[in-house]
C-alpha cells in the first residue's frame, strides 16, 4: 500500500449558509476564537501525517493564500516591539516551504468536480479529503485515526459519527455491511434519507481517504443532485470494485457551514483554549446570567 501523503481541501465554496458574514470574507477565514477555521483543518492534516495539502480555490479566496504566506511587515513590527510570544506562535503554524499547492476551480460544479481539479497534483496515489466546513476535535486527530485504519485495512475510508435517528434526513448516511469494533465495512451510502428509510444513524463527517481511481470516475461522472458533480455518486460507483470502510472515530465534529454550528464551534474552542479557557468560561457565565429570563 502506498502511504497517504497528500490531502485535498476544497475551499472554493461561497458560504451561502452563513451570509452576510461571508459576503467579502472567505468562509474558511472566519475566526473560530483566536484563529481562522481553515487553520484548524490544516493543523489536523499536518498533525495526522499529511505532507502536502492541495487547496482547490475559487474567486475571492486570496486571503487563504495570504494567511499561509509570510507577513514580513507584521513580523518585523512584532520583532521591533519585542512581542516574541506572538511572533513565535505565527512562526510555529507557518507551513514548510513547498508543502502547499493551490489550484483553481473556475466553475462551482460541486464537491466531486473540486476534488477532480486536484488530480494532477495528487497523481496516482491514495489521498485524503478534508472538508474545511467541518472542524473535528479529536486526539489523536480524526485524519490520524483514519490513516491508522487505512494502514491496517487499505481500501477507502470514510469518517462517520452517530447522530440522533430523527436527524438522519439532514446528512449523508452509510449502509453498514459488517462491523469490527469501530470499523464498519460498507454496503452503500445514501444522501439525506427519510427517517424510516435510513439504513443506520451513522452520518458521514467530511473526512475521506480515497484511492486514485476516483479521478477517472469523476472525469466521466454525470451531474447529480443540484446539477453538480457529486463525490458521493463517484464513491458509490467505486464501491462496486473496491472496499469502503467507515471509521466511527473518537471525537466531535462542528459544522461551521451553518450559523448555529459555527457558534457552537466558536464557544467550544474558546472554552477549551489552553491559556484563555478559564476566562472564556467566566465570560460565558456572565453573559448567560445577564440574559436569564
Amino acid at each position: 500500500m502506498k502511504k497517504i501523503r497528500k490531502a485535498v481541501l476544497p475551499v472554493a465554496g461561497l458560504g451561502t449558509r452563513v451570509l452576510p458574514a461571508t459576503k467579502s470574507v472567505p468562509k474558511e477565514m472566519l475566526p473560530v476564537f483566536d484563529r481562522p477555521a481553515i487553520q484548524y483543518v490544516v493543523n489536523e492534516a499536518f498533525d495526522g501525517g499529511i505532507e502536502h495539502i492541495v487547496f482547490v480555490t475559487g474567486r475571492n479566496k486570496s486571503a487563504i493564500d495570504d494567511h499561509f504566506d509570510r507577513a514580513y511587515e507584521l513580523e518585523s513590527s512584532l520583532l521591533e516591539k519585542e512581542k516574541s510570544d506572538i511572533l513565535h506562535q505565527l512562526e510555529s503554524e507557518r507551513p514548510i516551504a513547498g508543502s502547499m499547492s493551490f489550484v483553481r476551480q473556475q466553475s462551482p460544479l460541486g464537491l466531486g468536480h473540486a476534488v477532480w481539479c486536484a488530480r494532477d497534483v495528487i497523481g496516482n496515489e491514495p489521498f485524503a479529503v478534508l472538508l474545511p466546513d467541518v472542524l473535528v476535535k479529536a486526539k489523536p486527530s480524526c485524519i490520524a485515526q483514519m490513516i491508522g485504519t487505512y494502514n491496517k485495512r487499505g481500501g477507502n475510508i470514510i469518517a462517520v459519527e452517530p447522530i440522533p435517528r430523527e436527524n438522519v434526513n439532514m446528512y449523508g448516511i452509510i449502509e453498514p455491511k459488517e462491523r469490527d469494533g469501530a470499523v464498519i465495512k460498507m454496503a452503500g451510502m445514501i444522501e439525506k434519507p427519510a427517517v424510516q428509510d435510513a439504513p443506520s444513524n451513522l452520518s458521514i463527517t467530511g473526512r475521506y481517504i480515497l484511492q486514485p481511481e476516483i479521478f477517472d470516475l469523476l472525469n466521466n461522472q454525470t451531474r447529480g443532485a443540484g446539477g453538480e458533480i457529486q463525490l458521493t455518486d463517484a464513491m458509490a460507483t467505486l464501491m462496486r470494485n473496491q472496499d469502503f470502510f467507515a471509521l466511527e472515530y473518537e471525537g466531535e465534529s462542528f459544522d461551521c457551514g451553518s450559523k448555529q454550528g459555527y457558534l457552537r464551534a466558536f464557544l467550544q474552542y474558546a472554552l477549551d483554549h489552553e491559556q484563555e479557557g478559564d476566562a472564556a468560561h467566566a465570560t460565558l457565565r456572565r453573559v448567560l446570567a445577564n440574559n436569564t429570563v
